[in-house]
């Protein structure tokens, strides 16, 4: 319920209350002590169904306890609600994920929430989880703030379930009236006849003024220096298992690159060609990645050490192939995953790949999307780039580069013809795969990209 008073604070082991329901007052009824501390106006406790009223007394002494309470009303009223606050807790966020560090605080208190809306936001090592209200109601209490670790099952905020946020009523505010001053008598300003303009005499002519000697020249003035400053900003834990990440994989593996180029001109035609008939089919854009994607999925198939993996002293072989697809995201990669792409056609990897990035890009990725991957794909060339040597990730064995598309001058049959090339990359591990499995694996891919008939063969 709230409580309307004019001082901050007020301890009450015993009041006098009576029915709201007509009937027979009661005496008395015990009132469990607690202190309350609130702004002037309003004040918060433990529900009862009864209105309690103290009238015409300007000062109250509280049995049991230290604090007067005065009153400059000869009324205060009491109004119960049957709201309980629900106390909600950080749920379980995968099997190897323990912890995370709150993110971002959308609600406070006091504002009123849907059911299933997001009120809080936990990053953790692999994904952001969002923690949702169970039912509509009001905030009641934030628990944690902004940059805090919380574990599972920790509580982090409390909803009344079934409440309606209401808004204070503004202090009316004093309508001063301000007397104008009265305006000073403008002077009547006269213009003064002016005289006529004495015609003045012609001057004589005389020879040209010789030009001044130049000037010496003169050191410039030192320029003022820009802003200088600094920030520092905390890292995610996105951003900081990215780092340990990458940094372990480039002290565990023997990475090693090879590259190769490919001529764009005939997957360019065909696409030109087909695009609109396959979108208006199967509803999603055709694009350059597909055709990757599925000629990688042929080429792991040719060189099952490409998909396999060191472990201890041994080498697992996978009989399946799943390809993560990274994709950038205003808080960091992610690195999704399609999943037995070996038996996907076209349009499901477009599709497929299109709603993962999608949710990536939007703050949803689960932790089953970027979960296993046996092969990875990175995509540069969205960005601009020539060339580059990608890392390998983690619990992976190779990794493949593509980079933006250029036309320049190229050999074809004995002529020079200008044609739209990329550059591909291979790092790999070196460990693991030998060079003329390197090299094999990504002349594969060279030659089905350049003419994607071949993959009709696989």
């Amino acid at each position: 319920y709230q409580r309307r008073v004019r001082e901050q604070s007020v301890m009450l082991s015993r009041v006098a209350v009576r029915p709201t329901q007509a009937g027979k007052p009661r005496a008395a009824r015990v009132v469990p002590s607690r202190l309350f501390s609130a702004p002037t106006g309003s004040l918060s406790c433990s529900p009862f169904a009864y209105r309690a009223k103290v009238c015409g007394l300007s000062s109250v002494v509280v049995p049991s306890a230290s604090v007067q309470l005065n009153y400059t009303q000869s009324r205060i009223q009491k109004r119960f609600f049957s709201e309980e606050s629900v106390v909600i807790k950080v749920p379980s966020m995968g099997d190897s994920i323990t912890d995370g560090a709150v993110g971002e605080i959308k609600k406070n208190v006091g504002e009123a929430v849907e059911a299933d809306e997001v009120v809080l936001v936990v990053e953790t090592t692999k994904i952001n989880h969002e923690i949702r209200a169970p039912k509509a109601g009001v905030i009641t209490e934030i628990l944690v703030k902004v940059g805090d670790t919380v574990l599972v099952d920790q509580p982090v905020f409390k909803v009344a379930a079934g409440a309606t946020a209401t808004a204070q009523p503004a202090a009316p505010k004093a309508e001063a009236k301000v007397s104008e001053a009265p305006k000073a008598p403008q002077a009547a300003t006269q213009t003064a006849p002016q005289a006529p303009a004495a015609q003045a005499p012609a001057a004589p002519k005389s020879t040209p003024p010789q030009a001044p000697p130049p000037k010496p020249l003169q050191p410039v003035a030192p320029k003022t220096a820009g802003d200088r400053s600094e920030r520092r900003e905390p890292m995610s834990r996105m951003r900081q298992t990215i780092a340990k990440n990458m940094k372990d994989s480039q002290n565990t593996l023997a990475m090693l690159t090879t590259f190769q180029e490919a001529d764009m001109h005939e997957l360019t035609q065909l696409r030109a060609q087909l695009k609109d008939d396959f979108e208006a089919k199967h509803g999603v854009k055709l694009g350059f990645m597909s055709c990757f994607v599925k000629a990688a999925a042929a080429a792991l198939k040719e060189n099952p050490a490409v998909n396999a993996l060191i472990d201890g002293k041994e080498i697992v072989y996978r009989n399946y192939v799943d390809i993560s697809v990274a994709v950038a995201t205003p808080k960091g990669l992610v690195v999704p995953v399609l999943k037995n792409v070996d038996q996907m056609s076209f349009a499901d990897i477009e599709k497929q790949i299109a709603y993962l990035g999608q949710k990536a890009r939007n703050g949803a990725i689960t932790l089953e999307d970027i979960t296993g991957g046996t092969f990875t794909i990175s995509n540069g060339g969205v960005y601009g780039s020539l060339m580059g040597t990608p890392i390998i990730n983690p619990g992976q064995s190779a990794i493949l580069g593509m980079h933006g598309i250029f036309e320049r001058p190229v050999v074809v049959n004995k002529q020079v013809v200008i044609r739209p090339m990329m550059y591909l990359a291979l790092t790999y591990d070196h460990r693991l795969i030998d060079g003329r499995d390197a090299v094999t694996f990504l002349k594969k891919i060279k030659l089905s990209v350049e003419d994607p008939r071949r993959l009709l063969l696989d």
